[in-house]
């Protein structure tokens, strides 16, 4: 898939709560498909896929076909997708045991993805999805198909080795999000004296501090708070992410830039947000188009310092991101594994081969206390 065609067309999808991937204007759209012209507009028409058997389904009637983001008969379900059935999540939104703010990132989209990678224990997770009332006669094939982590070996493999090597069984009981209350304290605690400096005597040095305490509530308790990892109370995590808002940037839109586009298209140029947010003002990838002024980026990019409090943490933030998806290695720029992932259309790659070849190791014990263990992004 040419780099230039795929920008071209990302930049008309939507991510927010329950809206679709909005119609794309461009030579080729993000999902590998075709397209069907209604007054003008390009519309995705996914292929047909097999949906499985829902066991021990309650069933919803509904009458057939239509549009699932417009047709009133759709749009008063809260539905979502897993593996080419159509649920109904309304009945459920409340009973979430990870909160329903983290539900709703699967409501209106093929979730496939954000559950297979969410649930360290996907079989229980499955056996209560399909306890949820099936939407009967629902266009599932006008939806974009998710990958599809579990048909990954290498991720099942890896999971289940974590579930035995490292929890050990704890994971029942909540291991897997809990044990980081140490390191809450610690960032929030360094926040609020940045803060405090900051309020009594604004000047570049507490300025820069205070920017370093958005960087390291960006990195670590507002990241695993939205992923709802920090804790096992819901409500826990929910506060912990909106520390993203108090730094200055939004725990809405970070979790649909962040886990609905990064997690599961990692370096995808076309569906990740993280490789093109910043272009065109700056190019971070070698595949998105090049500009005159891209040259001197590296120069420009310092004259935003006088905003310290925000410019300070997003050159933190980037720079961290850079070492962790960014480097060569992780880039489909040479032939190799990793062009071979990425030049395969989105839903038919291996997802738990792309996800280790797109990301990298660094640092050490250092780098991990200050970043929330994002330096080390494969399981070595």
């Amino acid at each position: 898939m040419k780099a230039s065609n795929r920008t071209a067309t990302a930049r008309c999808a939507k991510v927010a709560a329950g809206a679709r991937l909005t119609p794309c204007r461009g030579p080729r759209l993000p999902f590998g498909r075709t397209a069907a012209r209604r007054g003008g507009v390009a519309r995705v028409v996914l292929e047909p896929t097999t949906a499985p058997a829902a066991d021990a389904a309650p069933k919803t009637s509904v009458p057939s076909g239509g549009d699932p983001w417009e047709d009133e008969k759709w749009t008063k379900y809260k539905w979502t997708i897993y593996r080419g059935v159509a649920y109904d999540l309304t009945s459920y939104l409340g009973q979430h045991p990870g909160g329903r703010w983290l539900l709703n990132l699967a409501v209106g989209r093929d979730a496939t993805a954000l559950f297979e990678s969410y649930h360290l224990r996907p079989e229980v997770a499955a056996a209560r999805l399909k306890r949820l009332p099936v939407l009967e006669g629902f266009p599932v094939d006008a939806v974009p198909r998710s990958p599809r982590p579990n048909d990954s070996e290498l991720y099942n493999t890896i999971r289940e080795r974590v579930r035995k090597e490292v929890f050990k069984g704890t994971e029942v009981k909540g291991a897997h999000r809990s044990g980081s209350e140490g390191a809450a304290l610690a960032v929030l605690g360094y926040a609020a004296a940045a803060y405090a400096l900051y309020t009594y005597d604004a000047n570049p040095l507490t300025g820069a501090l205070l920017g370093l305490s958005g960087a390291w509530i960006g990195l670590t308790i507002q990241h695993c708070g939205n992923h709802g990892a920090m804790s096992t109370i819901p409500l826990v995590n929910n506060l912990l992410g909106l520390t993203n808002d108090l730094a200055g940037g939004s725990s809405l839109m970070w979790r649909y830039h962040h886990q609905v586009s990064h997690h599961i298209h990692c370096n995808d140029d076309a569906l990740d947000e993280d490789v093109f947010s910043a272009f065109p003002i700056l190019r971070f990838d070698d595949r998105l188009p090049g500009f005159w002024y891209h040259r001197w980026q590296h120069i420009y990019m310092w004259a935003l310092f006088p905003f310290l409090q925000l410019v300070f943490q997003s050159i933190v933030l980037a720079a961290t991101f850079a070492v962790s998806h960014n480097v060569p290695e992780t880039k489909p720029l040479d032939a190799g594994p990793t062009q071979a992932a990425l030049d395969q259309v989105s839903n038919e790659r291996d997802w738990g081969v792309q996800q280790v070849l797109t990301s990298a190791n660094w640092g050490g014990v250092v780098g991990n206390f200050f970043t929330g263990g994002l330096n080390l992004q494969v399981v070595a």
